[in-house]
């Protein structure tokens, strides 16, 4: 990847996992980069262990918990006090088969974090997006979803999943409105001629700490097989690297859905016009943006 001097990027669970390596890549590069996330101790020390390991590393923590629609005004907020431009927003933070219960506003947490969440947080900061993208040099908005979303299913009437709670549907519906919310975004900054592009990427199945919310006997299982099988984090960090960062996604090459390095058909949900627009509608609502 080139070198990203002057360029400010946002990662959201970038203390960790995925979020780290990019984080840790983006550093490396030049670029300044912020990591979002909802606990200190574990943002310092990522701080700490990139400047380690480069010196000059532009790299600072910013306290956010995507289960608190508070929280992510608060972020916003702090870092728009530091007046400065933003080039690339990574939107990785996630939670996966987690028990039933509700984020702080009383969303469904799958659906409140991995989607409501970013979804406030993004339309926040659009406007610094807008402004601090040039032609040629795209402002980039990557959403990491997953394979998953595949059988994923969007019901409208029960975003939150009252009605009947499986964590399974729940975080495979939370990753299929992650893949209409950045197809519907990208079509939107284009009709508007806008600098700035949106895309949704599938880091494959990794080692992370995604998966301690597993059933005991499948958690001993995947503990046995995950460091044969699944990707490391580094590898996972490949993809949303090669979309934030890769000159050949410039301009209206930019947008989609990649996986393994390259551009990825999906499921027709995610093409369905009147479906992304329904689920926009909703989430404007949902978040009192209207």
């Amino acid at each position: 990847m080139p070198r990203q001097d002057g360029k400010v990027a946002i990662v959201t669970g970038g203390a960790r996992g995925i979020g780290f390596e990019v984080v840790r890549h983006m550093a490396r590069l030049g670029a300044h980069v912020i990591i979002g996330g909802r606990n200190e101790e574990e943002g310092l020390a990522a701080v700490r262990k990139i400047r380690e390991e480069h010196k000059e590393a532009e790299v600072e923590f910013i306290k956010l918990d995507l289960a608190s629609l508070q929280s992510i005004r608060q972020f916003v907020q702090r870092f728009r006090e530091q007046d400065l431009q933003l080039n690339i927003l990574v939107n990785n933070a996630g939670v996966m088969l987690v028990p039933e219960g509700r984020t702080e506003d009383g969303f469904e947490q799958h659906f409140g974090v991995n989607y409501l969440g970013h979804f406030l947080l993004t339309w926040l900061l659009l406007d610094i997006l807008k402004t601090s993208g040039k032609w040629g040099h795209f402002s980039r908005v990557v959403n990491v979803s997953s394979s998953a979303h595949r059988i994923g299913e969007i019901r409208l009437n029960d975003l939150n999943s009252n009605q009947c709670y499986s964590a399974h549907a729940a975080y495979c519906q939370s990753k299929l409105a992650q893949l209409l919310f950045s197809s519907h975004l990208h079509q939107e900054l284009q009709r508007g001629g806008f600098p700035l592009s949106s895309c949704a990427v599938d880091p494959g199945i990794v080692d992370t700490a995604l998966y301690r919310h597993l059933w005991m006997p499948l958690l001993l299982a995947h503990n046995v097989i995950a460091h044969l099988l699944f990707r490391t984090p580094s590898e996972g960090a490949a993809t949303v690297l090669y979309s934030a960062l890769s000159p050949e996604l410039e301009g209206e090459n930019g947008g989609g859905f990649w996986a393994n390095g390259h551009r990825e058909m999906t499921t027709p949900l995610t093409f369905e016009p009147q479906l992304q627009l329904s689920l926009w509608q909703a989430s404007l609502q949902l978040l009192g943006l209207q």
